[in-house]
C-alpha cells in the first residue's frame, strides 16, 4: 500500500541536487526511484545529482535520456540505469529498453513512470515533484511502509 512518507519544500534548484546527493546515500541494488511530475520540475536535475553522488564524480557527464531513453551508469555496488520514458509509444517497449535487467540488481530512477503500465514495481519509491505557490518545488515521497525508516535521512537534506 503507497503511503504519503514525507513532503519536503525545494527552495531552488540547490536544493533539488541536495535531495538527489541525499537518496543516493539510501538507495540500495534493486531498488527503484518512479521520478514523477510536469516538464520543468526537476526530474532530470535531481536525477543527475543523485548520480554524480553515487558515483562520487561531481563533474561526471549525466545527460538526460530523452532521445536515448535509457542511460547506465556503473557504480561501486550496481548499476544505475536513468530511464526517461517521455517518448516510449507503449508499456511493452520498456522490455527491449532491458528494464526487467535493472528492476534485478541495479539502481532504476524512472522519469514518467506512468508510461510503464502494469511494469511499474509496486514496491517502488515514488517522488512527485510539483511547482511551490511560493517559488521553488515541492518534494512529495510515497511508497510503501518499508520505505519510512530508509528515508528519515532526507529530513535535513534540502
Amino acid at each position: 500500500m503507497m503511503n504519503d512518507l514525507m513532503t519536503l519544500p525545494l527552495a531552488d534548484e540547490n536544493a533539488t541536487c541536495r535531495l538527489g546527493q541525499a537518496l543516493a546515500a539510501v538507495l540500495r541494488p534493486g531498488d527503484v526511484l518512479l521520478l514523477d511530475g510536469d516538464l520543468g520540475t526537476g526530474k532530470s536535475t535531481l536525477s543527475r545529482a543523485l548520480i554524480r553522488a553515487a558515483l562520487g564524480s561531481p563533474d561526471e557527464e549525466v545527460p538526460s535520456p530523452t532521445f536515448t531513453l535509457v542511460q547506465t551508469y556503473d557504480g561501486d555496488s550496481a548499476t544505475y540505469w536513468h530511464f526517461d520514458l517521455y517518448r516510449l509509444e507503449r508499456p511493452d517497449d520498456a522490455l527491449e529498453l532491458g528494464i526487467e535487467d535493472a528492476f534485478a540488481d541495479g539502481i532504476s530512477l524512472i522519469e514518467w513512470p506512468q508510461r510503464l503500465g502494469p511494469w511499474a514495481p509496486r514496491r517502488a519509491l515514488t517522488l512527485s515533484l510539483t511547482h511551490a505557490e511560493t517559488g521553488g518545488r515541492v518534494a512529495t515521497l510515497r511508497g510503501e511502509a518499508l520505505w519510512a525508516g530508509r528515508l528519515s535521512p532526507l529530513k535535513d537534506a534540502p
